[in-house]
């Protein structure tokens, strides 16, 4: 797939693999739509990237359907198609799934799934009139399985699996292509604003995330998983071996999952 010319949107593309991901494709020649709640941190990713009167900034919340619905509506209007939706928004979690309040699984699965959910149905009319369209997933290593102290984010990667493989299979036919991009450990502000068991902010960073890949490096693997039409990658360090040792060793799995440090 070639990039240069396309119209990619990108939500939570305010910071860390959101605004790497929009710089490289805009070095790409892609036409961005920047999407997240904070408008003048978009404003500032669009200056940094290249040619930024060739993008749109697009302020959105994913927990209010109306306000996602009046977004399509705009970007269509501005670009007349979307070649590319890359749903990168999201929050994440740190608590016990016993002490985790229900509302703050309710917030997780809104942000985390409802909301790409809702801009995917919003642009699948004029996708399949086009006859073409791909859309680009961040789901995350926990989409393919359970860790402690995750079980609502987790759910909500999950969820994100089930329903975009069976549009994938839906709409192959029509032109749609879906990539699953399953992140592991990358150093963003993804665990500053992950929620406590009570909805509070953890405000400081995991030790792993720390170490982790930089949003930049993550941002090339993932432009390059689209560019080659790629249905799905891990992207990370040695934590991406966790999913084949799942596969092929369940057992051994679940007693190392129990005791792994995870934060």
């Amino acid at each position: 797939m070639n990039l240069d010319g396309k119209v990619v949107w990108i939500t939570g593309a305010s910071s860390g693999i959101g605004a790497a991901l929009a710089r490289r494709m805009a070095a790409k020649g892609a036409r961005l739509v920047l999407s997240a709640r904070r408008e003048e941190k978009l404003a500032e990713v669009r200056a940094g990237c290249e040619n930024p009167e060739a993008h749109f900034v697009m302020p959105l919340d994913l927990t209010d359907p109306e306000g996602l619905e009046y977004a399509a509506e705009r970007v269509l209007e501005h670009f007349g198609h979307v070649d590319v939706m890359v749903h990168n928004g999201g929050v994440s979690q740190r608590g016990l799934a016993r002490e985790t309040e229900l509302a703050v699984d309710r917030k997780l699965m809104q942000t985390d799934y409802f909301g790409a959910v809702a801009l995917t149905k919003a642009l699948l009319p004029s996708m399949r009139q086009r006859g073409e369209g791909r859309f680009v997933v961040i789901s995350s290593l926990v989409g393919k399985f359970g860790t402690p102290r995750r079980s609502g984010y987790s759910a909500a990667k999950h969820a994100l699996h089930g329903f975009f493989e069976s549009l994938a299979a839906e709409e192959h036919a029509a032109g749609l292509r879906v990539t699953m991009v399953c992140p592991g450990f990358i150093r963003t502000q993804l665990t500053y604003h992950a929620l406590m068991a009570d909805g509070s902010p953890q405000g400081s960073m995991d030790r792993a995330q720390a170490a982790g890949m930089s949003p930049d490096d993550c941002a090339r693997r993932i432009v390059r998983a689209v560019e080659r039409e790629r249905r799905e990658v891990l992207v990370g360090g040695r934590e991406r071996w966790a999913v084949l040792l799942k596969r092929l060793a369940p057992g051994l799995f679940a007693r190392l999952i129990r005791r792994v440090r995870v934060t």
